[in-house]
C-alpha cells in the first residue's frame, strides 16, 4: 500500500521560525532572552510535535483502517460475473455505498472503459493516476489519502476478482474505487494543532521572566566592558574595571585588568624604544653625514688622481671611492626614512610638466639612452618635484639593476589619475618577494649580503608616493619582466586641451 499525506501547518511553524532569524544579531540582551525561549520553545514545541503526531496517525490510522476493511470486505463478498452489465455494476455500488464505515462513501467502478459510480459523476477527480496504477497491481487493494479544493480524502482502490476454484481466482480487470471524506478527522486533528499550540505558550511566558533577569544580571558588567574596550581603543590604556562578586563574569573582569595593564606597560615600552631607535638613526645619520661630505670631497680628488698610481693603489682608491659613495647613498636613505617615521616629510607641491619632470630625472643620471620613454605631452600636475624624482629615479634605477634592459617609462592620464608604470625585460619578480618588495632592507636572495643599493630604495619610494595619496604596486607582466605602477589622484590636472579651452 501506498500513503501520501499533506498538511498545511508545518510551513506556517518553518514560516515563524525564519520570521525570528533575523532577531540574532541584535544586543545582547535579546541573545540572552532568546536563548532562554529557544530552550522552552524546543523543549515545549518538541513534546507538543510528538504528541501530535501520535494523536493524529491514531486519529487518521483508526479512521483508515476502518474504512480499508471494510471496503475491502464488501468487494471480497460480490458476486461479479463477466461480462459486466452497467446497470447490474450500478445496482452494486449503491449496495457497497450504503455499508460504509466510518463516513459515508461514493463508490466508483472502472472496467476497460465502462465508468460507473454510486453518485452523481460516474468519474471522480480525486483519485490520481499513482492509485489507479498500483491498483494494477496491488490484488489486495491499496489506499491513498489526498487533499483536494481544501478538502482532506481517503480514498481505496480494491481490484474485483473472478474465482476458478474453490482457492483460486484470476483478475477480472474490474476495479473499484472508494472516495470517503476526512473532515472530520481533520476537524480532530487541526484541534490536536491548536491544544498542542495552546500548551506551549504558558511554557514561553515563564521561561520570559528568567530570561530577563539573567539579561539584567549579565548586562551591567558587558557595558562596562564594552565601554572600558572602547576608552582604550581610543588611546586611554590606563582605563580598568570594578570587580565585583566571584563569578565568571569578575574573572573576566580581572583578567580585563591584568591584560590592560600588561598592555599599557607593553606599548610604553614599545614607543620609548620606538623613539629611541628614531632619535639614534637621525642622530647617527646626522653625524655621519658632515665627515662623509669631507670624505667623498677627497675620494673625487683620489678618483682624478687614480690613473697616476700603480695598479693596487689605484684599485684600492677606486674601491674607497666606491664604498663612500654607497655610505653617503645609505646615510640619505637614513635620514629620509626617518622623517618618514617622525612624520617630519613635508610636500611641497608645484605645478610641474609631469612627462618633463621625468625627462629630467632621467636626463640627470645620465639614463636617457638606456630608458625608453612613452611619456605624453601637455600633461601639467601639482606634484613635490624632488620627491616624484626620488620615486622614478628608484624605480628606474631598480629596473636598471635587477631587471634587465630595455627598460621603458610609460606615463598616462586615467580618470584624473596619474599613471606612471616602469617595466623591464628581465625575468620579473618571484612570487614569494612581491608580497615584500617595499619592505625596508628585503633582500630577494638570502646568500646575497651586499648590493649597490642602500635596500631603503623602494620603501622610501613607497612612502613618497603615500605622501602624494597614491599608491605604488609591484607585478609580473605577462611576456616577463617586472613592472611597477604608481598612481597618483591629482584634482588639478590639466592638459593641453583643458588648457586652451
Amino acid at each position: 500500500m501506498t500513503t501520501a499525506v499533506t498538511t498545511a501547518p508545518a510551513p506556517a511553524r518553518a514560516s515563524r521560525s525564519r520570521r525570528r532569524g533575523p532577531l540574532v544579531p541584535f544586543g545582547l540582551r535579546t541573545r540572552l532572552v532568546l536563548a532562554f525561549l529557544l530552550v522552552a520553545v524546543v523543549s515545549a514545541g518538541t513534546t507538543s510535535a510528538l504528541t501530535y503526531r501520535e494523536a493524529r496517525n491514531a486519529v487518521l490510522a483508526s479512521a483508515q483502517d476502518t474504512a480499508v476493511v471494510s471496503f475491502r470486505e464488501q468487494v471480497e463478498s460480490l458476486g461479479t460475473g463477466l461480462p459486466v452489465d452497467p446497470p447490474t455494476l450500478r445496482e452494486m455500488l449503491f449496495v457497497i455505498a450504503s455499508k460504509a464505515k466510518p463516513h459515508p462513501w461514493v463508490v466508483f467502478a472502472e472496467y476497460g472503459s465502462v465508468r460507473v459510480s454510486s453518485g452523481e459523476n460516474p468519474t471522480s477527480t480525486v483519485i490520481t493516476p499513482e492509485l489507479r496504477r498500483t491498483a494494477l497491481t496491488a490484488s489486495h487493494g491499496s489506499f491513498e489519502r489526498v487533499v483536494h479544493d481544501g478538502v482532506p480524502y481517503l480514498t481505496i482502490a480494491m481490484p474485483v476478482a473472478v474465482r476458478t476454484g474453490n482457492t483460486s481466482s484470476l483478475p477480472s480487470g474490474l476495479v473499484l474505487f472508494a472516495v470517503m471524506r476526512m473532515t472530520d478527522e481533520q476537524a480532530d486533528v487541526d484541534a490536536l494543532l491548536t491544544a498542542a499550540r495552546d500548551g506551549a505558550l504558558p511554557g514561553l511566558a515563564i521561561a520570559l521572566i528568567p530570561a530577563l533577569l539573567a539579561a539584567r544580571s549579565v548586562l551591567r558588567p558587558v557595558r562596562e566592558l564594552r565601554g572600558a574596550a572602547r576608552s582604550m581603543g581610543s588611546g586611554r590604556l590606563d582605563t580598568r574595571i570594578e570587580v565585583r562578586g566571584r563569578d565568571e563574569l569578575a574573572d573576566l573582569a580581572r583578567t580585563f585588568n591584568e591584560s590592560a595593564g600588561e598592555l599599557e606597560r607593553s606599548v610604553d615600552e614599545l614607543q620609548q624604544a620606538e623613539a629611541r631607535a628614531r632619535r639614534f638613526a637621525a642622530d647617527v645619520s646626522h653625524e655621519l653625514r658632515t665627515p662623509l661630505a669631507g670624505m667623498l670631497a677627497v675620494t673625487e680628488v683620489l678618483d682624478e688622481d687614480a690613473g697616476t698610481l700603480d695598479p693596487d693603489t689605484a684599485r684600492a682608491v677606486r674601491l674607497v671611492s666606491a664604498e663612500t659613495g654607497k655610505l653617503a647613498v645609505l646615510v640619505e636613505d637614513l635620514m629620509e626614512i626617518s622623517r618618514f617615521d617622525a612624520r617630519a616629510a613635508e610636500l611641497n607641491t608645484d605645478e610641474v610638466d609631469a612627462a618633463e619632470t621625468v625627462r629630467k630625472t632621467l636626463a640627470h643620471r645620465h639614463w636617457d639612452g638606456r630608458v625608453r620613454t612613452e611619456l605624453p605631452e601637455g600633461v601639467r600636475a601639482r606634484l613635490d618635484p624632488r620627491r616624484f624624482d626620488i620615486v622614478v629615479a628608484n624605480l628606474v634605477g631598480n629596473a636598471l639593476r635587477h631587471g634587465a634592459e630595455p627598460v621603458t617609462v610609460r606615463m598616462s592620464v586615467r580618470e584624473r589619475t596619474l599613471v606612471t608604470e616602469v617595466m623591464d625585460s628581465g625575468a620579473g619578480i618571484r612570487p614569494e618577494v612581491l608580497p615584500h618588495i617595499f619592505d625596508r632592507f628585503y633582500k630577494a636572495d638570502a646568500a646575497r649580503t651586499r648590493s649597490t643599493g642602500s635596500g631603503l630604495g623602494l620603501a622610501i619610494t613607497q612612502e613618497n608616493v603615500r605622501l602624494h595619496g597614491g599608491t605604488v604596486r609591484a607585478a609580473n607582466q605577462p611576456g616577463g619582466g617586472a613592472v611597477f605602477t604608481v598612481e597618483i589622484p591629482l584634482t588639478g590636472i590639466r592638459d593641453t586641451e583643458e588648457t586652451r579651452a
